[in-house]
């Protein structure tokens, strides 16, 4: 498993050369990325990047020294897929579960949180403060790999994660649904006079970046977390685990 960064993905969380790709592709399967070696690829190769890119799936060149350790010198004919460790619910499947649970929607939406360990982290925080799901991008955000699986202590099996293309048509959306968007960020009102009551869906930004400036002014209401130290920030999974369990206090 690529538990380390300096070490080389396992066959169970990457497909290796073009027909198991293809096949994966084929038969819809979840994969995070595909990845092709830089030069000239044959014509398996373009058609199986045109399939991916059709499906929404990101695809990335690679130096060919990179793909050759990634896979371990095995023969992967210049494309590898790396893969879910767990298939992707819908957003529909989230509101359903609170449905079921006779609860409001309390949701959390990542708005390009690139480290998996930060990913698996916060999807570990959501299932225990009762939240009904965990909304991703597709594109420039960690996917479910093992890393993320591993980070989330087995939160991954209880809770559904959806993977959409464009955070701010799924916000437009919860929005219809009567669901309040509340975005974290340092310029805002303090979470501790927030009333996260109703249907809620709690939007955390990128490690460095934030909440993109799209994302940011869909939001209903913007809080942050009081900072009394020399720095101004808090890890996101720690900034989000603080914030859910306020939101599951409201409620």
């Amino acid at each position: 498993m690529n538990n380390e960064k300096n070490q080389p993905y396992q066959n169970d969380e990457l497909l290796i050369g073009r027909n198991p790709v293809a096949e994966a592709l084929s038969a819809g399967r979840s994969i995070i990325k595909v990845m092709v070696a830089k030069g000239n690829p044959s014509g398996a190769a373009v058609e199986i990047t045109a399939k991916a890119k059709k499906a929404g799936i990101p695809v990335q060149e690679v130096e060919r020294k990179k793909l050759d350790f990634m896979t371990g010198g095995a023969a992967h004919q210049g494309i590898a897929a790396l893969c879910a460790m767990k298939e992707y619910s819908s957003v529909e499947d989230i509101l359903k579960l609170a449905e079921e649970r006779g609860e409001q929607p309390f949701v959390i939406i990542l708005d390009e949180i690139e480290d998996p360990h930060n990913l698996g982290a916060i999807i570990r925080s959501a299932e225990c403060v009762g939240a009904h799901g965990v909304i991703i991008k597709k594109r420039r955000n960690a996917g479910l790999t093992y890393t993320a699986y591993k980070a989330s202590a087995g939160a991954l099996e209880y809770l559904p994660v959806a993977r959409v293309t464009n955070i701010a048509d799924t916000i437009d959306e919860l929005k219809r649904r009567n669901i309040w968007i509340y975005g974290a960020d340092m310029n805002g009102e303090d979470y501790r006079k927030t009333d996260f009551s109703g249907g809620a869906a709690l939007v955390i930004g990128n490690e460095g970046k934030g909440i993109s400036r799209l994302v940011r002014e869909k939001c209903d209401v913007i809080v942050s977390l009081p900072m009394k130290g020399r720095i101004n920030s808090l890890n996101a999974s720690v900034a989000a685990g603080i914030l859910m369990y306020k939101v599951a206090e409201s409620r």
